[in-house]
């Protein structure tokens, strides 16, 4: 079992997701319910929570809020239930009127934000041949991506590069090149499992990573069933930090359906173990990443 701080795994709960209905599913809405289960997956081993915002109006809790009191009372309520976690807040919002999440960042100003790196065709079909939803474009052109760079600079945020497909990965290069992003080195995160973009294969693992820039870190989200735990374990054997949640999954690698983040968070624990590797807790994540102590 390693103990080298450098090999440890950064473990990131995604804990609810931006569209998932409470009606249907165990995801957290009001700040009570996102303190309650950030504080089981803390206890299990996360560090990071990566959080969406949703209504606050009865029966709307399946839709996104860009509200930035709705953000600060979310961020306030997981601080306290969870001390020292890190925020990792969401961006990501198809269109050009985006500045809700710009105002939701300085308002918030968390340590990690969502930094969707290019535009993707967010497409699934169903298994009777229709499109499960209108075919969409999640267009994250250079000059959003920079004013989201912008604001994450000024409210001090380091950025997670959400890459869903192949030349995603290569257009973050690109940012560092041309001066748009200029903190150091990148954080990547790969996700795996769209229908239309990188899918959820460990086989894909070692191209990603001759992708990347040398040294930079890295996890993958990983969205699906049963397929996606393969996955998580290759990641934990080739280096990378690790997510899962109720956003990305409802279920465990036996089938079940998680009630909870907790369990979801246990079983990346173990991923980690079984490739000798321990979970970073929140002050050693914080120096993996560059980011200032709590």
């Amino acid at each position: 079992m390693s103990h080298n701080p450098a090999n440890k795994a950064i473990v990131t709960c995604a804990i609810t997701g931006v569209l998932t209905d409470p009606q249907q599913h165990h995801v957290p809405v009001t700040p009570e319910q996102l303190a309650r289960e950030a504080r089981r997956a803390f206890e299990a081993g996360a560090s990071v929570i990566h959080v969406h915002f949703r209504s606050q109006e009865p029966g709307k809790g399946h839709l996104p809020s860009w509200d930035p009191q709705v953000a600060i009372d979310c961020v306030q309520a997981m601080r306290e239930a969870c001390p020292g976690i890190i925020i990792n807040q969401t961006t990501g919002v198809v269109g050009p009127h985006y500045q809700g999440p710009l105002d939701c960042l300085r308002a918030t100003r968390p340590e990690m934000a969502a930094c969707n790196a290019g535009s993707l065709n967010y497409l699934k079909v169903r298994a009777n041949g229709s499109w499960a939803w209108p075919p969409m474009l999640f267009d994250n052109q250079p000059a959003k991506v920079q004013d989201f760079l912008d604001v994450m600079a000024e409210t001090g945020t380091l950025p997670e590069f959400e890459c869903f497909d192949v030349g995603i990965v290569r257009c973050v290069q690109m940012y560092v090149q041309t001066g748009m992003y200029t903190r150091g080195l990148p954080e990547y995160n790969f996700v795996m499992g769209v229908e239309s973009g990188m899918p959820a294969d460990p086989d894909l693992l070692p191209i990603l990573l001759k992708l990347k820039i040398e040294g930079a870190p890295w996890q993958a989200t990983v969205i699906g069933r049963s397929e996606i735990w393969p996955v998580h374990q290759r990641v934990a054997e080739l280096g990378g930090h690790l997510r899962t949640g109720l956003e990305d999954s409802f279920y465990l690698p036996d089938g079940a359906k998680a009630e909870s983040n907790g369990p979801l968070i246990e079983q990346l624990v173990q991923c980690a173990r079984r490739a000798g590797r321990e979970v970073a807790s929140t002050d050693e994540a914080r120096a993996l990443l560059g980011l200032a102590a709590a």
